[in-house]
């Protein structure tokens, strides 16, 4: 642990243990004394990197986006038709309770109130949308899909059926929850497959 720790950098532990925290506790609830201690840096080191808190969330949710937006890229290619990509990205095994990097910070006020963490999270959000919709166009185009639907529409819901997933298996604090979400999600998206 030790020698992993000397080959990463100070810098790059504070990120690291910020997107930790800001997932598991949101903004308001990462203090800068939690982050210290997640990543075994010392006060004068994160305050030489990251002047404020705010500055260093502003780089994890930097980070948490572009790796986010790679894995997903990466996750998605593997799909044999668009169609198919948008129900693998809905059917990716994800841990429901847990919820969304961004999606959960949506739900904190001191992040909506600062345009450097709120930035972030929106456009990381819209890329998530316009990704879909491109799948769907993509779909409508090779006729895998239905041309009577909006894409953009349909792109949306989808974001937002599977951000609603989340927020029932929290509530419920139940994979199950989520699950059946998904199950209804990919039922929809069934019905948008051409009659061909």
């Amino acid at each position: 642990m030790a020698q992993e720790r000397a080959r990463t950098g100070s810098r790059e532990r504070l990120v690291e243990a910020t997107r930790e925290l800001l997932w598991q506790h949101g903004y308001s609830g990462t203090t800068p004394a939690a982050i210290r201690a997640r990543s075994d840096v010392g006060q004068g080191s994160m305050y030489h990197h990251f002047p404020t808190k705010v500055d260093l969330a502003a780089e994890a949710l930097r980070v948490s986006s572009a790796e986010a937006e790679r894995s997903i890229d990466a996750y998605l290619d593997e799909a044999p038709s668009p169609g198919a990509a948008v129900a693998r990205y809905l059917s990716k095994p994800r841990d429901g309770e847990k919820g969304c990097r961004f999606g959960r910070l949506t739900l904190d006020d001191a992040v909506l109130e600062d345009e450097r963490l709120r930035r972030p999270v929106s456009e990381t959000l819209t890329w998530y949308r316009q990704r879909m919709e491109a799948l769907l166009r993509e779909g409508q185009a090779s006729g895998e899909l239905r041309p009577d639907f909006s894409a953009e529409a349909v792109g949306a819901t989808v974001i937002a059926m599977l951000q609603g997933a989340h927020v029932l298996a929290r509530a419920d604090r139940s994979q199950a929850s989520y699950e059946r979400v998904i199950e209804g999600a990919l039922t929809l998206l069934e019905g948008l497959e051409s009659r061909r």
